[in-house]
């Protein structure tokens, strides 16, 4: 035997937990465009152009960060940078890459050695040192592209850095034999791994303002030095 009064209340709280939900949801939606810095977009349902425009800036103000807070960087936020280090761009696929996480402060000031970079490994959190590995890379002359990839993937990892509210700054290696090889003595590199760079990460200390390279000069269109 049916009780109104149960069908009743049973479509209330239906209703209810409904509302709550799409109220949630719209919470939700609304930090999430807040942290992309596109509210107009998002809150016209123009997801795609939100996403583009949230990726355009992303690119755009990246900078290089050399100070560092006294606070250590999420697991998960170094398994996404390099998730996104590993979705860069390769030749052949060979993915002739491999990433070195540095989190022990010893070793950090181990790599520190002399020279400019002493610093900001001593106070930064969380260096990758990102390497080629001849053993993945390509045969013969090609073998260089490694390079090329491995670049590749160090610009994703700044971008995803960027991303996740982190600062980070490129230090180069390869190919001053005096770097790498000291980077390849601390870590215990087989020879056939080499060291392009060292990416020092943390929470910034600092806000550098993002430097304006736009120079119309340095584009030719169809021919060398031709113009648009």
């Amino acid at each position: 035997m049916f009780n109104p009064h149960y069908i009743n209340m049973k479509k209330r709280l239906t209703t209810l937990a409904l509302v709550l939900l799409m109220g949630a949801s719209a919470a939700v939606a609304q930090n999430c465009c807040k942290q992309e810095g596109c509210n107009d977009c998002c809150k016209d349902g123009q997801k795609k152009e939100c996403c583009q425009k949230a990726a355009i800036e992303n690119i755009m103000t990246r900078t290089s960060v050399r100070k560092f807070k006294n606070q250590p960087v999420e697991t998960e936020k170094i398994e996404t940078m390099l998730r996104a280090a590993m979705a860069a761009p390769t030749a052949v696929n060979k993915q002739p890459w491999h990433f070195v996480v540095v989190t022990d402060k010893q070793v950090l000031a181990k790599l520190a050695g002399e020279g400019g970079r002493g610093n900001m490994l001593r106070n930064a959190p969380l260096a990758i040192v990102v390497c080629g590995d001849m053993q993945k890379a390509l045969s013969g002359k090609g073998q260089e592209y490694w390079i090329q990839d491995t670049s590749a993937a160090t610009e994703n990892l700044l971008l995803a850095a960027h991303a996740l509210g982190l600062g980070a700054v490129w230090t180069g290696q390869w190919p001053m034999d005096d770097r790498y090889t000291h980077t390849m003595n601390v870590l215990g590199m087989p020879e056939s791994v080499k060291p392009l760079c060292t990416v020092i990460i943390g929470y910034p200390d600092e806000q550098p303002t993002p430097k304006d390279k736009w120079k119309p000069e340095n584009i030719s269109y169809n021919k060398y030095g031709e113009r648009k």
